[in-house]
């Protein structure tokens, strides 16, 4: 599976289980990623999506565990570690800003294993730039 996930810039997530933040064309940009492939998530994480958007999602709140390969997961309030051994491409969309957080994504886990393999700047609609950096697993 490929997991998204929106951060800031000290990789903040939450905010007393709060988004940090939202913006419709990063919504839609992760859409267009997707492809004709539906959109893993939960329901707090769907609550963000339009209604005309809907039939592209599979929510679920075990999406991470029923996600398969090559499957797109959006993760807000989850840790992600216990599922890494099944995740084929951590895709980060950094907000460029800092908000209060107090629950971060565990950056420490790209320190191995993990390579670096794309990096694209986008304008959102509330966000002047968002940067997506596109991590998948190194080749053994």
């Amino acid at each position: 599976m490929r997991v998204m996930l929106c951060l800031d810039d000290k990789d903040g997530m939450l905010f007393h289980q709060r988004r940090q933040s939202q913006d419709r064309v990063l919504r839609q940009h992760m859409l267009n990623l997707c492809g004709a492939q539906s959109l893993w998530l939960n329901a707090y994480s769907a609550g963000q999506f339009a209604d005309q958007e809907r039939a592209r999602l599979r929510v679920d709140e075990r999406f991470l565990a029923l996600a398969g390969e090559g499957d797109y997961c959006f993760v807000e309030d989850q840790q992600i570690a216990p599922f890494e051994d099944r995740i084929e491409a951590i895709i980060l969309f950094c907000w460029n800003r800092v908000y209060p957080a107090d629950r971060y994504f565990d950056r420490s886990l790209l320190a191995y294993g993990w390579t670096l393999r794309e990096t694209e700047e986008f304008p959102g609609f509330s966000h002047a730039k968002i940067t997506k950096e596109v991590y998948e697993k190194c080749k053994q």
